[in-house]
């Protein structure tokens, strides 16, 4: 071999040592690849963001082919999440128990093989909504299966303690607080005895009544009702019961010990007038639009669409040119909160400030839908991504995150700490990095600068000292 090839080849030997030390490992579109110092992969991309793998610090890995399917496992390797499609299909799991769920219609829980039985882990659930659900818990009061509309009875699930039927809507029987209802058929005959008494042939007339609670009847619903609701057990003797009444579309009214509440031509005017347990009065003029409400814990000045502010249990909101401009601010324990928008979603900022530190930097998130979306922890963490579809939508998604919102960083800044940072284009395509005084540029497979503060500039497989100077440093360009 000529002298020439052998300085080549030994060049080239070089410059692949110099790769596999380097932070980023980058055979875009093939794959890209992050390193850590001892040259361990901590996270990679192929094939731009379809395929991809990370690791934390615990031992968890996440990995896969994006959209399609997406797993994450613990230490051990055993899978504690996976989504296809999400949210087509989910799986979570733990040490003890399992579920999975196919666009929340048809549902699957229970225990792990293996785990050992607990009173807690027992339980077998499986939907199909809306056609099947069973659980079994290993006792017949808490167990159930129901096939619907054909039969059976279901238990502690919506908002009643039981619920059967037979040829829905033919038969259907509810039992809640004592109380057991039965439809023949649902919802136009009802009957209910026990702890309540009433009937309703609906919509034509109903009335339910639980003596020391409540009674109530409707005429021609949704028309008209009237209510009477007994005072709590531990209100003061002799307090009045409340009392409400409405004849759609011209009056409702509600009286009660702590104050009154009148709609006229419902419902566009009326007026509350409230003395306990808070102090509040409010006006209404063509409702929603003018609203005029004062309280010690509450303020409405409302003159929609131009301009509304209100102060409500914290929160404090104003809007212009409702839905052009909107702007909340409320206390979250040490953290005071704002949020401002244009258009609900084309421009939404969150912004976070420490009320024990006030000079910290605070914590922000924005997304201008569908371009970009910025998060800022105020502690050196940032993150930059353009295009951003979906942020916006789902921000406190991760699954989101993690699936669908690497499809669209055309560009990327990553930034970890104040010497470590990233900057990406096309899913690694051409890329920047520095950490802690080393700094990489590449272009695909087809060319890398590279700085060290001991090696100096390197380029393809050549090495340039600090004093040769070939290439410029960033910082004077």
């Amino acid at each position: 071999m000529s002298p020439a090839r052998l300085l080549l080849l030994a060049g080239m030997l070089a410059g692949l040592g110099a790769w596999v030390r380097a932070a980023e490992s980058n055979a875009w579109p093939m794959r890209v690849a992050q390193q850590d110092d001892s040259g361990q992969v901590t996270s990679w991309e192929g094939l731009g963001p379809l395929l991809f793998g990370k690791s934390a610090a615990d031992g968890a890995h996440l990995g896969g082919f994006r959209p399609l399917y997406v797993e994450r496992t613990d230490a051990t390797g055993r899978t504690t999440l996976a989504t296809v499609l999400y949210p087509l299909f989910i799986y979570r799991a733990d040490s003890e128990r399992y579920q999975w769920s196919l666009l929340q219609l048809i549902n699957r829980a229970g225990r792990q093989p293996g785990a050992p039985p607990r009173p807690d882990n027992m339980t077998e659930n499986f939907d199909w909504w809306i056609f099947w659900f069973s659980r079994q818990t290993g006792s017949p009061e808490t167990s159930y299966r129901a096939l619907f509309p054909i039969g059976g009875t279901i238990k502690d699930r919506f908002a009643t303690q039981e619920l059967s039927w037979v040829l829905w809507p033919l038969y259907v029987h509810s039992r809640q607080r004592g109380a057991e209802t039965t439809s023949t058929p649902w919802p136009f005959i009802r009957t209910t005895r026990g702890a309540e008494q009433g009937f309703a042939f609906w919509p034509i007339y109903g009335w339910r009544d639980r003596p020391g609670e409540f009674h109530r009847e409707f005429y021609l619903w949704p028309l008209a009702w009237s209510q009477t609701i007994q005072p709590d057990e531990d209100a003061p003797r002799g307090t009045a019961p409340t009392r409400k009444v409405g004849f759609i579309p011209f009056y409702t009214g509600e009286t009660g010990p702590g104050g009154r509440d009148e709609t006229y031509l419902w419902p566009f005017f009326g007026y509350t007038d409230r003395t306990a347990p808070v102090a509040y009065r409010e006006t209404r003029y063509l409702w929603p639009l003018l609203v005029q409400g004062r309280g010690p814990q509450r303020l409405v000045n409302r003159w929609a669409p131009f301009y509304t502010h209100s102060v409500s249990k914290g929160v404090d909101k104003t809007w212009v040119m409702w839905p052009l401009v909107r702007q909340a601010k409320w206390t979250e324990g040490k953290v005071a909160q704002t949020r401002t928008q244009f258009l609900y979603l084309l421009y939404y900022s969150d912004e976070q400030r420490s009320l024990t530190n006030p000079a910290a930097a605070p914590a922000e998130r924005t997304h201008v839908w569908p371009l970009f979306s910025l998060w800022d922890n105020g502690a050196g963490r940032r993150q930059f991504q353009l295009l951003s579809p979906l942020d916006v939508f789902f921000p406190s998604n991760d699954n989101v995150r993690e699936t669908w919102t690497p499809l669209f960083a055309l560009y990327r800044y990553d930034q970890r700490a104040a010497a470590e940072k990233r900057w990406s284009l096309l899913w690694g395509a051409l890329s920047w990095q520095e950490r802690a005084g080393h700094k990489e540029f590449h272009l695909g497979p087809l060319f890398r600068v590279e700085r060290t503060p001991e090696a100096g500039w390197r380029w393809f497989w050549f090495d340039f000292r600090p004093q040769s100077r070939k290439l410029p440093p960033p910082d004077s360009r």
